[in-house]
């Protein structure tokens, strides 16, 4: 599968005070104004079997959002053995205008989950550059009895975030796993829980930092 999107036009700005390898380190600056394309290149896992997954990019390049239409765990009786564990793997080719870098500062994960009392969940994300090391994993626990929307984020500080080499092209890959545990809960009773809205899609928002490349030496 692969989806290019196309988007023009920075009016935001999201300010980063780390320089990352090979960037300018010239101050604060806004997002290029220039299109930036995102391309779906591969999509493996559970929880978004092909066209089951979309990305498209914000209006204004400093965000862009994965939206799933079948990413949901859980046990219970009927269930599949497999279900109580739902992964994805994005891997995005993300172009962006030259003499620019991006890193990813923050992800908004949302979803809704059915938890019986004893029951709990758990959603997991990590994210790396191809060629380079892994995040460690960031993980998020939620407890039966549950019935409602949930909602998790992901932030790294500036000082920490893990920038794209400048000059290069590296695909981007996200990782992410939904994980549904019995735990204590009655056996005869369903748990559940998808990134998933009212609309039955999830919309999984990531935030960019933007920083300047240095010229290329003469």
């Amino acid at each position: 599968m692969s989806r290019t999107l196309l988007v023009g036009g920075a009016t935001a700005a999201l300010i980063a005070t780390a320089t990352p390898a090979g960037a300018s380190g010239s101050g604060p600056i806004t997002a290029p104004p220039d299109k930036i394309v995102i391309e779906l290149a591969t999509v493996n896992g559970s929880g978004c079997r092909e066209g089951t997954a979309e990305v498209a990019v914000a209006p204004d390049n400093t965000a862009f959002t994965v939206t799933y239409s079948e990413y949901l765990a859980q046990v219970g009786p009927g269930a599949p053995p497999t279900a109580f564990r739902k992964n994805c793997q994005l891997n995005l080719r993300v172009h962006v205008p030259n003499g620019f870098t991006y890193a990813i500062v923050q992800a908004d994960y949302r979803g809704f989950a059915f938890l019986q009392p004893g029951a709990s969940g758990q959603e997991r994300a990590n994210y790396y550059f191809q060629g380079m090391p892994q995040t460690s994993q960031r993980t998020h626990q939620f407890s039966g009895p549950l019935n409602d929307n949930w909602q998790a984020t992901d932030r790294t500080e500036y000082a920490d975030l893990v920038w794209a080499p400048c000059g290069e092209k590296r695909n981007f890959n996200i990782n992410t796993e939904l994980r549904v545990n019995a735990g204590t809960s009655n056996p005869q009773t369903t748990s559940f829980m998808a990134m998933d809205s009212t609309d039955a899609s999830v919309n999984t928002l990531y935030h960019l930092a933007w920083q300047a490349c240095p010229a290329p030496r003469t």
